[in-house]
């Protein structure tokens, strides 16, 4: 996998992808019961709608695994089959256009997707009796303007509409010269609704339109910063983290296609550009007896992109290497910067066919409810990532970064783009290929049960065939050794040992299994214990054959348990749980960095399976001490650590790089986090709210040499309901103006702990908290 993925991949998170709207924030300090479509399907007190990492981009909400890939579901079906290349958010936004959206809970997410994590759950908003609208704008002091519109109504008997534009023009934090907007999507909706049978029956068609730039989301969330040592860091010069852009000037890049090995030349703009048409059909019956039938049935005809900009080594500008640049007036002069910043472009991109259908039979029966669904999801994709690495220059003035030249690489570009000199390394690092399809058929079964006033039982259980064919480019040399990735890489070259490169067929069949039961018993009316039980399996997706090795097909096992007590009374509300869970497995790509002893820097993927296990405790509480303030409470801690991480691969001047991090913490992950949000309605139209979140020390490499100081991510706002139909809002996102680094550290992965020492004061690059923002929100309904 690209290297930004892989950094996602070792991420312990189920990344739930909500809109960080006021107007949301807002609806997620206020939701009670009667907001919830399903509540036994679906989890409360979870304040999701607030990102301090993005405006658009997702919340992670940690369960101690790798991200699932199923996170955003409407209407019951997934929103995207896979989200590399074609991600949640640029065809999904919680806007104007659902008329609901929850948390779906573990169990309920592993039964009907037959994944692990915390999913969303929205639904569209269909046509309703007369004429129906709503309006929301949103806008922040940095430029940023969005809107969301939906109408919809009746045309005739039992005949009713709905139709959503949503349009996100968004500059980012900070501007960047090579294209007008860090995100610029738009989604279009209509729907056709007939209601039958004296409203027993509800048929809608609908389709959905995107299309969507959001070069934010993998290119610009890098910058430099100087790593102190004890976990701090201090700007670079003035290069403002947040605010200053760290992307060069021009907005091209050139690569070589994988699939023909020719040149090409693009633009960021162009290369993250997401197409994407689906057409949807959904009925919904219920009999006089109770029974429901519920099926949907979509189409999806797209075009997936994201293009990741990862910044690599950060060396000093050693003498011996004669990089240029391009001056305004279009002259080469000599860079006597001190430092030089590398880069790897990854360009993926997917051309995609899915069909998926779903399709439940529920009832309730006394003081039960049992449901039994079908799910048949195929999925097809052409898909490639092209690698291409370049040299930048890191300004100490704030100014931006320039390209750099430099005469050694102009064997690796055609001299008819004018840029020989630039680019090097096309697909050496962490390119992908592959073709093919992917079939999904299942059968799930659940039943809810209150066994007495005292004794509630859920339990559940999914039986899954999966079918896996295809095309990648995981080579064999005459040895039966895989033959690694070499620049100039392509299908149809020839590597270095003389193999040819060619696609190779795969071809898998498996079976997969999840099961759930969860219980509580009331001791009293306030009183109680409560516990859960998840066990699923897999095995590998499509996009896990994408490296040059095949990845490991054993079976994945994930148990999940949770333990504890509760307590309510008519202020306080307490649940406090122990868990455990575990992941065997887990199939990942490493891309491991080397200085040569010529001085050149040399990146070389190091495929590996390991195992994770989190061990933790959770107490959540929602408190109403007086009329009109609200208080949630959230403690967790977790201790997740590697198991069987191990894996090495050898340099170009015979350096050997190993990594055996088994044991260690996970990287990137606190293992406290604590969430406090009290919120005061002064009158009653008036509501004033806080969120504060604090996330303790996480470790910025593999082999845990490097760490960041916790930190704490604040929000604040202000909501005022005018009247009925207008409703009012101002957030402040991080209003103690904290700055700082997370994640993790470009190029790090080998240093040890015994190594860490010794760069301290060194300048490094990674990612940053989202800055100091001001954000408006209206919202008007007619």
């Amino acid at each position: 996998m690209n290297a930004r993925l892989n950094q996602q991949e070792k991420r312990i998170s189920a990344v739930v992808f909500l809109l960080a709207c006021a107007c949301m924030g807002a609806f997620a300090q206020q939701q009670d019961s009667t907001q919830i479509a399903n509540p036994s399907k679906e989890e409360g007190n979870r304040n999701v709608m607030l990102n301090a990492a993005s405006a658009n981009g997702p919340r992670e909400i940690q369960i101690g695994l790798p991200s699932a890939d199923v996170n955003v579901l409407e209407n019951g079906i997934p929103v995207t089959y896979a989200t590399n290349p074609h991600s949640v958010n640029s065809l999904w936004r919680a806007d104007a256009s659902l008329s609901h959206v929850g948390l779906l809970k573990i169990s309920e997410t592993a039964i009907t997707t037959g994944n692990i994590g915390y999913a969303v759950n929205s639904f569209t908003q269909l046509g309703e009796k007369g004429f129906n609208g709503t309006l929301n704008y949103k806008s922040n002091h940095f430029g940023m303007q969005e809107f969301s519109l939906n109408l919809n109504g009746s045309m005739g008997k039992d005949w009713f509409y709905s139709g959503s534009i949503y349009q996100d023009f968004d500059p980012g934090t900070f501007k960047i010269k090579s294209t007008p907007f860090q995100d610029r999507t738009q989604i279009y909706k209509f729907a056709l609704t007939k209601r039958y049978n004296q409203n027993r029956g509800e048929l809608t068609a609908m389709y959905h339109y995107s299309n969507s730039h959001p070069v934010y989301m993998y290119a610009t969330q890098s910058a430099p910063f100087v790593y102190v040592g004890d976990g701090s860091v201090r700007e670079f010069g003035d290069f403002s983290l947040g605010t200053t852009s760290y992307l060069p000037v021009d907005n091209e890049m050139i690569y070589r296609d994988m699939r023909t090995g020719e040149l090409k030349k693009t633009s960021l703009y162009d290369a993250v550009q997401n197409k994407g048409s689906e057409f949807t059909l959904m009925n919904n019956y219920t009999w006089d007896n109770g029974l429901n039938w519920k099926a949907i049935m979509k189409y999806d005809h797209s075009t997936g992109s994201c293009v990741y900009q990862t910044p690599m080594s950060l060396d000093k500008n050693e003498a011996g290497i004669n990089y240029m640049y391009e001056d305004a007036d279009g002259g080469m002069k000599p860079y006597t910067g001190e430092y030089v910043q590398s880069r790897m472009s990854c360009l993926n991109r997917g051309f995609i066919d899915s069909f998926m259908f779903t399709t439940e039979l529920s009832r309730s029966v006394g003081n039960s409810t049992w449901r039994l669904g079908v799910n048949e999801w195929y999925y097809d994709i052409d898909y490639s990532s092209a690698t291409t690495m370049y040299d930048q220059s890191v300004p100490t003035d704030g100014g931006y970064p320039v390209r750099l030249y430099n005469a050694d690489y102009q064997t690796y570009a055609d001299r008819t783009y004018g840029e020989n000199g630039y680019y090097y390394d096309f697909n050496k690092n962490a390119s992908e290929y592959y073709k093919g399809h992917e079939n999904k058929l299942a059968v799930y079964f659940t039943h809810d049960w209150n066994i007495t006033d005292k004794f509630n039982l859920y339990y559940g259980a999914r039986l899954e065939y999966q079918a896996l064919r295809g095309d990648n480019a995981a080579v064999l040399n005459a040895d039966g050794n895989y033959v690694g990735r070499f620049s100039n890489y392509y299908l149809g070259a020839t590597a270095p040992d003389g193999t040819q490169i060619a696609p190779t067929p795969f071809s898998y069949d498996w079976l997969n299994y999840a099961l759930t039961a969860s219980a509580t018993y009331k001791l009293n009316k306030e009183f109680g214990f409560t516990g859960d039980f998840t066990y699923i399996t897999q095995h590998p997706k499509l996009e896990n054959f994408a490296p040059a090795t095949l990845p490991n097909t054993d079976k994945i096992s994930v148990p999940l348990g949770r333990a504890g007590i509760y307590f309510n009374n008519s202020w306080l509300s307490l649940t406090s749980l122990f868990s455990y869970i575990s992941k065997t497995n887990n199939n990942s790509t490493l891309n491991l960095q080397h200085k040569t002893a010529a001085g050149q820097t040399e990146i070389m993927a190091a495929p590996l399976t390991y195992d994770i296990q989190t061990l933790g405790w959770t107490t959540d509480v929602v408190a109403h001490p007086f009329k009109g303030f609200d208080l949630h409470f959230l403690f967790t801690y977790q201790k997740p650590t590697y198991k069987k991480y191990e894996t090495s691969v050898e340099f170009s001047d015979g350096y050997v790089g190993k990594i055996n991090a088994t044991g260690n913490i996970v990287a990137e992950i606190p293992q406290v986090i604590v969430e406090i949000d009290p919120s005061y309605m002064i009158t009653k139209d008036l509501k004033i709210w806080t969120s504060f979140r604090y996330f303790s020390k996480t470790y910025a490499n593999i082999n845990d040499a490097y760490y960041f100081n916790g930190r704490w991510e604040t929000f604040g706002g202000l909501n005022w309901q005018v009247n009925k139909q207008l409703s009012l809002g101002c957030t402040v996102v991080n209003f103690l103006n904290q700055t700082g680094a997370k994640g993790s550290i470009a190029g790090a992965e080998l240093v040890t702990k015994d190594e860490a020492s010794k760069y301290a004061g060194t300048v490094m690059a990674g990612s940053y908290i989202r800055p100091f923002t001001v954000e408006f929100s209206a919202s008007l309904k007619f």
